[in-house]
């Protein structure tokens, strides 16, 4: 008698497994019992051997940083021609806004309009970047941020990226839910440059990698996305210049 009992709640039990798995088979489900075992990990640094460590974690000091000479070097290997790309793998003392800035002053590039878009920067970053705006490098510049920056940073960096770069109603910041590290730019002679990878404009403190290309397909699909994102999620509003102002008048009032 108790063996059937047995049997009967066995029987309910894969009954309401089944209810809750839905129709996935006929099949049963075993009774599953693993032993683990125990993972004992040793700091890094330990000589004894072991399958299993923790990271090694390297701690930058102030004095480790080496924030704009790095750029320089790195922007004088670069040749701005047709066709070009590199790729690089930068330390975690790189600074990646200050290699835009040592890019543009060191071959003398200038553009009409610079797209940005960043995870986070710093107030360094807003100073390189006004500074290629007041020199004449960069006459429009468009900065895409994070909502995470934003929200991080709204009482503090906000104000002063405004402050900074909002020079001549030549700058607009968007602000949206974005991941992306890009820069793209065309410069007066006609080269369309991209760079992206997985730098933000300040230094992490770890490896970074990132990619500058000469590619005007690149370019061109990058100018429409970062374009819409800029058009709905702008914080600054322009006014509308005369000869976009009467397109827009016409089209509502006679051609609707």
């Amino acid at each position: 008698m108790a063996r059937e009992q047995n049997i009967f709640e066995e029987e309910e039990r894969q009954e309401g497994m089944q209810d809750i798995l839905g129709d996935i088979g006929n099949f049963d489900i075993p009774d599953i019992d693993i032993d683990l075992p125990k993972l004992d990990f040793l700091p890094s640094d330990e000589t004894e051997e072991t399958r299993y460590t923790l990271p090694h974690l390297i701690h930058y000091n102030e004095e480790d940083f080496v924030l704009y000479e790095n750029a320089v070097k790195l922007a004088k290997e670069l040749k701005v021609k047709e066709g070009m790309r590199a790729d690089a793998f930068i330390a975690g003392s790189f600074i990646f806004g200050d290699f835009i800035e040592a890019f543009m002053t060191t071959h003398n590039v200038g553009t009409k309009k610079m797209t940005i878009s960043t995870l986070s920067m710093s107030e360094e970053n807003v100073d390189s970047l006004r500074t290629l705006m007041e020199k004449g490098y960069v006459e429009e510049l468009n900065l895409i941020i994070s909502v995470y920056f934003w929200g991080h940073e709204r009482h503090a960096m906000l104000p002063y990226i405004y402050e900074q770069l909002d020079i001549d109603n030549r700058f607009q910041l968007a602000v949206a839910g974005m991941h992306t590290k890009t820069v793209h730019f065309e410069t007066n002679g006609g080269k369309k440059i991209v760079m992206h990878g997985s730098a933000n404009l300040r230094s992490s403190g770890s490896i970074e990698q990132f990619t500058i290309e000469e590619n005007p397909r690149l370019y061109n699909f990058y100018e429409e996305q970062f374009s819409k994102i800029l058009d709905k999620y702008a914080t600054i509003k322009k006014p509308i210049r005369n000869s976009k102002a009467w397109d827009i008048f016409t089209k509502k009032y006679f051609k609707d």
